[in-house]
C-alpha cells in the first residue's frame, strides 16, 4: 500500500471518532432544547410545579392601569361578533357578567367566560395547546367544586376564599401540590388570573398595533414577559421566547375574532373584549390582594 493510501486509512476512522465526538453533545443540546419548549407551555397558565415558589420577592400591584389610548372607539359601530351569539361576543358577556354588583366575582360565569376563552384560543396554533390545556384542566377543577356537594361556598370569590380560610385548606405560599386536582380552589382560580392577564394582554396589542410596528407574536411575546415570565424559571422563559417565533399573525387573529368582518370592524371587537377582561382581572387582583393571596402560588 503506498505511503499515502496508508495515511488515508489511518486518518479516516480518527475522522470518524472526532466527529461523533463533537455530534453526541450537540444532538443533547437539541433534544434538550425541544423539551424546554414543550415544558414551557404546559407551564403558562401556572408556575412549575415543586416546593419552591419561583414568584420574585416583592408584592403584586393591587390594580394595572388602563391600557395606554382608549379601550372604546366611539366611531366604531357595535361589532356583530360581540353580540352573545359572536365569536369573541361568547367570551366577553360570561366574564362581564361575572362581575356582580356587590364587588365580586361569581365563580361559575368567571369559568364560563374561561371555558369560551379557551374554545377562541386554541384555533391559533400549537403554541396554545399547552396553554389551553392546562387552562382547561383547572377550569374543569374548580367547576367541580362550584357545582359539587360544598357548591354553596363556592359560589363567589369571597365566599371561597373566607371557607377555604376557615376550613384549613389553603396552602402555604410557596408549597405546591404535587396534584393539582388536591389544590384549593383559591390557588387555582389565582393561576387562573395570571393567565387571564396574559391572554388579555395579548388581545389588546394584537387589536391595537400599527402597520409597521411589531407583529403579533413580538406583542404577546411581551405580554408574557409582563404576566407570566416573572413566575416562571429562566429556562421557561427563554424556551417561551424561541416558541413565540412561530406565532400566528395578526390577520388570523382578526379573521378568527370576526369571520367576515372588516379590519376595523375585528379590532374593534378585540378591543372591547381585552376592556371587559380588564375589569374582570383588576376587581379579582384587588379581592386577592386585599386577602393576602397574591403569594399562593
Amino acid at each position: 500500500m503506498a505511503p499515502a493510501a496508508a495515511v488515508g486509512v489511518v486518518l479516516l476512522p480518527l475522522a470518524s471518532r472526532r466527529w461523533v465526538r463533537h455530534s453526541i453533545p450537540l444532538a443533547l443540546l437539541l433534544l434538550l432544547l425541544l423539551y424546554l419548549c414543550a415544558w414551557s407551555f404546559r407551564a403558562l397558565s401556572g408556575c412549575r410545579s415543586g416546593t419552591q415558589s419561583c414568584i420574585p420577592e416583592g408584592t403584586s400591584p393591587v390594580q394595572v392601569p388602563r391600557q395606554s389610548g382608549p379601550l372604546e372607539a366611539p366611531e366604531w359601530e357595535e361589532p356583530q361578533c360581540v353580540g352573545p351569539q359572536g365569536v369573541v361576543g361568547r367570551v366577553m358577556w360570561p366574564f362581564r357578567a361575572s362581575l356582580n354588583p356587590e364587588g365580586d366575582v361569581a365563580l361559575s360565569q368567571y369559568l364560563a367566560g374561561w371555558r369560551a376563552l379557551v374554545r377562541f384560543l386554541t384555533p391559533l396554533g400549537s403554541i396554545f395547546a399547552f396553554a389551553t390545556s392546562e387552562a382547561f384542566a383547572k377550569v374543569t377543577t374548580l367547576e367541580a367544586r362550584v357545582h359539587g356537594p360544598e357548591a354553596a361556598h363556592y359560589s363567589s370569590l369571597v365566599a371561597m376564599v373566607a371557607w377555604e380560610r376557615r376550613e384549613g385548606r389553603l396552602e402555604r405560599p410557596g408549597i405546591a401540590p404535587r396534584d393539582t386536582t388536591s389544590s384549593s380552589g383559591s390557588r387555582i382560580l389565582l393561576l387562573l388570573h395570571r393567565a387571564l392577564r396574559w391572554s388579555q394582554l395579548c388581545l389588546h396589542r394584537v387589536a391595537t398595533g400599527t402597520l409597521g410596528g411589531p407583529d403579533a407574536g413580538a406583542q404577546c411575546s411581551d405580554a408574557y414577559r409582563t404576566a407570566l415570565g416573572p413566575h416562571h424559571p429562566w429556562l421557561v422563559r427563554q424556551a417561551a421566547r424561541l416558541a413565540f417565533l412561530a406565532f400566528p399573525g395578526r390577520d388570523r387573529w382578526l379573521e378568527l375574532a370576526c369571520p367576515g368582518a372588516g379590519e376595523a370592524e375585528a379590532r374593534a371587537a378585540l378591543v372591547r373584549v381585552a376592556g371587559t377582561l380588564e375589569d374582570v382581572y383588576n376587581r379579582t387582583q384587588g379581592l386577592l390582594a386585599e386577602r393576602s393571596l397574591l403569594q399562593l402560588a
